[in-house]
Protein backbone atom coordinates (compact mmCIF):
# COMPACT_ATOMS: atom_id res chain seq x y z
CA UNK A 1 0.00 0.00 0.00
CA UNK A 2 1.43 3.35 -0.93
CA UNK A 3 -0.13 5.14 2.07
CA UNK A 4 -1.45 8.03 0.05
CA UNK A 5 -4.89 7.87 1.64
CA UNK A 6 -6.76 6.42 4.60
CA UNK A 7 -10.39 5.47 5.06
CA UNK A 8 -11.17 8.60 7.04
CA UNK A 9 -9.35 11.06 4.76
CA UNK A 10 -10.93 9.60 1.63
CA UNK A 11 -14.39 9.68 3.17
CA UNK A 12 -13.78 13.33 4.05
CA UNK A 13 -12.99 14.11 0.40
CA UNK A 14 -16.11 12.35 -0.91
CA UNK A 15 -18.78 12.95 1.75
CA UNK A 16 -17.38 15.94 3.64
CA UNK A 17 -15.83 16.51 7.04
CA UNK A 18 -19.04 15.76 8.97
CA UNK A 19 -19.12 12.22 7.64
CA UNK A 20 -15.42 11.72 8.36
CA UNK A 21 -15.94 12.82 11.96
CA UNK A 22 -18.90 10.47 12.27
CA UNK A 23 -16.83 7.55 10.96
CA UNK A 24 -14.01 8.37 13.37
CA UNK A 25 -16.41 8.57 16.30
CA UNK A 26 -17.84 5.12 15.51
CA UNK A 27 -14.64 3.23 14.71
CA UNK A 28 -15.31 0.68 17.43
CA UNK A 29 -18.39 -0.58 15.54
CA UNK A 30 -16.51 -2.66 12.98
CA UNK A 31 -13.06 -4.25 12.64
CA UNK A 32 -12.87 -2.91 9.09
CA UNK A 33 -12.41 0.58 10.52
CA UNK A 34 -9.16 -0.53 12.11
CA UNK A 35 -7.43 -1.27 8.82
CA UNK A 36 -6.95 -0.33 5.20
CA UNK A 37 -6.57 -2.89 2.36
CA UNK A 38 -2.79 -2.67 2.28
CA UNK A 39 -2.14 -3.16 5.99
CA UNK A 40 -3.31 -6.78 6.18
CA UNK A 41 -5.06 -7.73 2.99
CA UNK A 42 -6.19 -11.17 4.07
CA UNK A 43 -7.72 -9.81 7.29
CA UNK A 44 -9.37 -6.99 5.36
CA UNK A 45 -10.96 -9.36 2.83
CA UNK A 46 -12.16 -11.62 5.62
CA UNK A 47 -13.65 -8.66 7.49
CA UNK A 48 -15.54 -7.18 4.53
CA UNK A 49 -16.80 -10.62 3.54
CA UNK A 50 -18.36 -10.94 6.99
CA UNK A 51 -20.45 -7.79 6.55
CA UNK A 52 -24.02 -8.84 5.63
CA UNK A 53 -25.39 -8.03 2.20
CA UNK A 54 -28.27 -5.55 2.40
CA UNK A 55 -31.77 -6.63 1.52
CA UNK A 56 -33.61 -4.65 -1.13
CA UNK A 57 -35.82 -3.04 1.52
CA UNK A 58 -32.89 -2.09 3.78
CA UNK A 59 -30.88 -0.68 0.88
CA UNK A 60 -33.87 1.38 -0.28
CA UNK A 61 -34.39 2.74 3.23
CA UNK A 62 -30.73 3.73 3.62
CA UNK A 63 -30.60 5.26 0.14
CA UNK A 64 -33.73 7.33 0.90
CA UNK A 65 -32.24 8.57 4.16
CA UNK A 66 -29.07 9.64 2.39
CA UNK A 67 -30.80 11.12 -0.65
CA UNK A 68 -33.50 13.09 1.16
CA UNK A 69 -31.91 13.78 4.55
CA UNK A 70 -28.13 13.53 3.89
CA UNK A 71 -27.81 10.90 6.63
CA UNK A 72 -24.08 10.15 6.80
CA UNK A 73 -24.65 7.04 8.90
CA UNK A 74 -26.82 5.65 6.11
CA UNK A 75 -24.03 6.45 3.62
CA UNK A 76 -21.54 4.66 5.84
CA UNK A 77 -23.65 1.51 6.01
CA UNK A 78 -24.18 1.54 2.24
CA UNK A 79 -20.44 1.78 1.66
CA UNK A 80 -19.50 -0.87 4.21
CA UNK A 81 -22.01 -3.39 2.89
CA UNK A 82 -20.64 -3.09 -0.66
CA UNK A 83 -16.90 -3.34 0.10
CA UNK A 84 -16.95 -7.03 -0.81
CA UNK A 85 -17.99 -6.14 -4.37
CA UNK A 86 -15.01 -3.79 -4.67
CA UNK A 87 -12.68 -6.64 -3.71
CA UNK A 88 -14.26 -8.87 -6.34
CA UNK A 89 -13.89 -6.23 -9.07
CA UNK A 90 -10.35 -5.25 -8.06
CA UNK A 91 -9.14 -8.84 -8.26
CA UNK A 92 -10.15 -8.99 -11.92
CA UNK A 93 -7.38 -6.45 -12.61
CA UNK A 94 -4.61 -8.45 -10.92
CA UNK A 95 -2.89 -9.12 -14.26
CA UNK A 96 -1.55 -5.56 -14.50
CA UNK A 97 1.14 -6.15 -11.89
CA UNK A 98 -0.11 -3.57 -9.38
CA UNK A 99 -0.67 -4.17 -5.67
CA UNK A 100 -4.09 -5.62 -4.99
CA UNK A 101 -4.44 -3.45 -1.90
CA UNK A 102 -3.99 -0.32 -3.99
CA UNK A 103 -6.56 -1.49 -6.54
CA UNK A 104 -9.08 -2.16 -3.75
CA UNK A 105 -8.43 1.22 -2.18
CA UNK A 106 -9.00 3.01 -5.47
CA UNK A 107 -12.16 0.97 -6.00
CA UNK A 108 -13.35 2.03 -2.55
CA UNK A 109 -13.00 5.65 -3.63
CA UNK A 110 -15.19 4.92 -6.64
CA UNK A 111 -17.73 3.19 -4.39
CA UNK A 112 -18.00 6.21 -2.11
CA UNK A 113 -18.43 8.51 -5.08
CA UNK A 114 -21.20 6.25 -6.37
CA UNK A 115 -22.98 6.21 -3.01
CA UNK A 116 -22.87 9.99 -2.89
CA UNK A 117 -24.46 10.25 -6.34
CA UNK A 118 -26.91 7.35 -6.04
CA UNK A 119 -30.53 8.23 -6.80
CA UNK A 120 -32.93 5.70 -5.25
CA UNK A 121 -35.81 6.96 -7.39
CA UNK A 122 -34.31 5.37 -10.52
CA UNK A 123 -35.30 1.86 -9.43
CA UNK A 124 -31.88 0.19 -9.71
CA UNK A 125 -29.70 -1.51 -7.12
CA UNK A 126 -26.69 0.37 -5.83
CA UNK A 127 -24.24 -2.29 -6.98
CA UNK A 128 -25.42 -1.92 -10.60
CA UNK A 129 -24.83 1.82 -10.41
CA UNK A 130 -21.58 1.66 -8.44
CA UNK A 131 -19.75 -0.84 -10.65
CA UNK A 132 -19.09 1.84 -13.27
CA UNK A 133 -17.64 4.25 -10.69
CA UNK A 134 -15.52 1.52 -9.12
CA UNK A 135 -14.06 0.46 -12.48
CA UNK A 136 -13.47 4.08 -13.51
CA UNK A 137 -11.31 4.77 -10.45
CA UNK A 138 -9.39 1.52 -10.89
CA UNK A 139 -8.84 2.27 -14.58
CA UNK A 140 -7.44 5.71 -13.78
CA UNK A 141 -5.11 4.25 -11.17
CA UNK A 142 -3.82 1.58 -13.56
CA UNK A 143 -3.20 4.09 -16.35
CA UNK A 144 -1.28 6.35 -13.96
CA UNK A 145 0.87 3.63 -12.46
CA UNK A 146 1.23 0.77 -14.97
CA UNK A 147 4.24 2.35 -16.64
CA UNK A 148 6.41 5.40 -16.03
CA UNK A 149 5.52 6.59 -19.53
CA UNK A 150 1.77 6.91 -19.95
CA UNK A 151 0.55 4.51 -22.63
CA UNK A 152 -3.04 5.65 -23.14
CA UNK A 153 -4.30 9.22 -23.37
CA UNK A 154 -7.09 9.31 -25.96
CA UNK A 155 -10.47 7.59 -25.61
CA UNK A 156 -9.57 5.03 -28.29
CA UNK A 157 -6.25 4.23 -26.61
CA UNK A 158 -7.89 3.77 -23.21
CA UNK A 159 -10.46 1.41 -24.72
CA UNK A 160 -7.72 -0.60 -26.40
CA UNK A 161 -5.55 -0.76 -23.28
CA UNK A 162 -8.21 -2.60 -21.29
CA UNK A 163 -9.57 -4.75 -24.14
CA UNK A 164 -6.68 -5.63 -26.45
CA UNK A 165 -5.02 -8.24 -24.26
CA UNK A 166 -8.30 -10.07 -23.84
CA UNK A 167 -8.99 -9.88 -27.57
CA UNK A 168 -5.68 -11.53 -28.48
CA UNK A 169 -5.95 -15.30 -28.79
CA UNK A 170 -2.23 -15.90 -28.24
CA UNK A 171 0.99 -14.15 -27.25
CA UNK A 172 1.99 -13.79 -30.91
CA UNK A 173 1.64 -10.49 -32.76
CA UNK A 174 -1.72 -9.84 -34.38
CA UNK A 175 -2.01 -10.56 -38.07
CA UNK A 176 -3.47 -7.89 -40.36
CA UNK A 177 -6.85 -9.64 -40.36
CA UNK A 178 -6.87 -10.05 -36.57
CA UNK A 179 -5.94 -6.40 -36.05
CA UNK A 180 -8.75 -5.33 -38.38
CA UNK A 181 -11.21 -7.59 -36.53
CA UNK A 182 -10.22 -6.05 -33.18
CA UNK A 183 -10.52 -2.54 -34.63
CA UNK A 184 -14.00 -3.28 -35.99
CA UNK A 185 -15.11 -4.89 -32.72
CA UNK A 186 -13.94 -1.95 -30.56
CA UNK A 187 -14.80 0.78 -33.07
CA UNK A 188 -11.27 2.19 -33.41
CA UNK A 189 -8.80 2.67 -36.25
CA UNK A 190 -6.65 -0.35 -37.10
CA UNK A 191 -3.52 1.81 -36.76
CA UNK A 192 -4.46 2.48 -33.13
CA UNK A 193 -4.67 -1.28 -32.55
CA UNK A 194 -1.20 -1.84 -33.97
CA UNK A 195 0.24 1.11 -32.06
CA UNK A 196 -1.24 -0.05 -28.74
CA UNK A 197 -0.03 -3.61 -29.32
CA UNK A 198 3.48 -2.25 -29.63
CA UNK A 199 3.12 -0.23 -26.43
CA UNK A 200 1.80 -3.20 -24.48
CA UNK A 201 4.71 -5.33 -25.69
CA UNK A 202 7.35 -2.77 -24.77
CA UNK A 203 8.88 -2.08 -21.37
CA UNK A 204 10.31 0.89 -19.52
CA UNK A 205 14.05 1.35 -19.85
CA UNK A 206 16.13 3.64 -17.66
CA UNK A 207 17.99 6.31 -19.62
CA UNK A 208 21.17 5.86 -17.56
CA UNK A 209 22.98 2.59 -17.09
CA UNK A 210 22.75 1.01 -13.60
CA UNK A 211 25.44 2.10 -11.19
CA UNK A 212 26.83 -1.42 -10.92
CA UNK A 213 26.69 -2.15 -14.68
CA UNK A 214 29.92 -3.39 -16.24
CA UNK A 215 31.29 -2.49 -19.66
CA UNK A 216 29.46 -5.35 -21.36
CA UNK A 217 26.01 -4.26 -20.16
CA UNK A 218 26.47 -0.52 -19.63
CA UNK A 219 26.87 0.33 -23.31
CA UNK A 220 23.29 -0.77 -23.99
CA UNK A 221 21.83 2.09 -21.94
CA UNK A 222 19.98 4.72 -24.06
CA UNK A 223 22.33 7.42 -22.80
CA UNK A 224 24.95 6.05 -25.21
CA UNK A 225 22.85 6.13 -28.38
CA UNK A 226 20.16 8.77 -27.74
CA UNK A 227 22.43 11.77 -27.49
CA UNK A 228 20.92 15.16 -28.28
CA UNK A 229 23.59 17.01 -30.21
CA UNK A 230 21.42 20.11 -30.57
CA UNK A 231 22.35 21.19 -27.03
CA UNK A 232 26.09 20.78 -27.64
CA UNK A 233 27.57 24.32 -27.38
CA UNK A 234 30.18 23.56 -30.04
CA UNK A 235 27.54 22.34 -32.49
CA UNK A 236 25.27 25.31 -31.73
CA UNK A 237 28.10 27.83 -32.32
CA UNK A 238 29.16 26.10 -35.54
CA UNK A 239 25.57 26.10 -36.86
CA UNK A 240 25.17 29.78 -36.01
CA UNK A 241 28.42 30.71 -37.74
CA UNK A 242 27.49 28.66 -40.80
CA UNK A 243 24.08 30.31 -41.01
CA UNK A 244 25.60 33.78 -40.68
CA UNK A 245 28.24 33.03 -43.32
CA UNK A 246 25.63 31.72 -45.78
CA UNK A 247 23.47 34.83 -45.30
CA UNK A 248 26.46 37.11 -45.90
CA UNK A 249 27.48 35.21 -49.02
CA UNK A 250 23.90 35.29 -50.32
CA UNK A 251 23.60 39.04 -49.82
CA UNK A 252 26.99 39.54 -51.49
CA UNK A 253 25.99 37.39 -54.46
CA UNK A 254 22.72 39.29 -54.95
CA UNK A 255 24.55 42.62 -54.70
CA UNK A 256 26.88 41.55 -57.54
CA UNK A 257 23.95 41.09 -59.95
CA UNK A 258 22.94 43.82 -62.37
CA UNK A 259 19.92 45.90 -61.41
CA UNK A 260 17.51 44.17 -63.80
CA UNK A 261 18.45 40.64 -62.70
CA UNK A 262 18.29 41.69 -59.04
CA UNK A 263 14.81 43.17 -59.56
CA UNK A 264 13.58 40.05 -61.37
CA UNK A 265 14.77 37.75 -58.56
CA UNK A 266 13.32 39.98 -55.87
CA UNK A 267 9.89 40.20 -57.47
CA UNK A 268 9.83 36.50 -58.41
CA UNK A 269 11.08 35.05 -55.10
CA UNK A 270 11.43 37.60 -52.29
CA UNK A 271 7.94 39.10 -52.07
CA UNK A 272 4.56 37.73 -51.04
CA UNK A 273 2.87 39.10 -54.15
CA UNK A 274 5.06 37.41 -56.73
CA UNK A 275 5.14 38.77 -60.29
CA UNK A 276 4.61 36.44 -63.27
CA UNK A 277 7.00 36.08 -66.19
CA UNK A 278 4.53 37.82 -68.51
CA UNK A 279 4.11 40.80 -66.14
CA UNK A 280 7.88 41.32 -66.01
CA UNK A 281 8.16 40.77 -69.75
CA UNK A 282 5.63 43.57 -70.43
CA UNK A 283 7.41 45.89 -68.02
CA UNK A 284 10.89 45.35 -69.53
CA UNK A 285 9.70 45.07 -73.13
CA UNK A 286 11.10 41.59 -73.73
CA UNK A 287 9.62 38.12 -74.09
CA UNK A 288 8.60 35.96 -71.14
CA UNK A 289 11.22 33.43 -72.23
CA UNK A 290 13.93 36.12 -71.96
CA UNK A 291 12.80 36.91 -68.40
CA UNK A 292 13.04 33.20 -67.56
CA UNK A 293 16.56 33.07 -69.01
CA UNK A 294 17.66 36.08 -66.97
CA UNK A 295 16.17 34.53 -63.85
CA UNK A 296 17.95 31.22 -64.44
CA UNK A 297 21.27 32.96 -65.16
CA UNK A 298 21.02 34.98 -61.95
CA UNK A 299 20.20 31.88 -59.89
CA UNK A 300 23.14 29.99 -61.42
CA UNK A 301 25.51 32.85 -60.59
CA UNK A 302 24.31 32.95 -56.97
CA UNK A 303 24.66 29.18 -56.54
CA UNK A 304 28.18 29.38 -57.91
CA UNK A 305 29.22 32.02 -55.39
CA UNK A 306 27.63 30.16 -52.48
CA UNK A 307 29.43 26.93 -53.41
CA UNK A 308 32.81 28.64 -53.76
Amino acid sequence: MNGKMTTTSTASQVFGSDHAESVAANRQLSPVDQMVPGANLAAYVQAVSAIPVLSIEREQDLADRLFYHEDVQAARELVMSHLRFVVHIARSYSGYGLAEGDLIQEGNVGLMKAVKRFDPTKGVRLVSFAVHWIKAEIHEFILRNWRIVKVATTKAQRKLFFNLRGAKKSLAWLTADEAQAVADDLGVDVKEVQRMEGRLSSRDVAFDAPVDADDEDGWQAPQHYLEDHSVDPAVAVADKQSQTDNQQRLHSAIADLDERSRDILARRWLTDDKATLHELADEYGVSAERIRQLEQAAMKKIRGQLAA
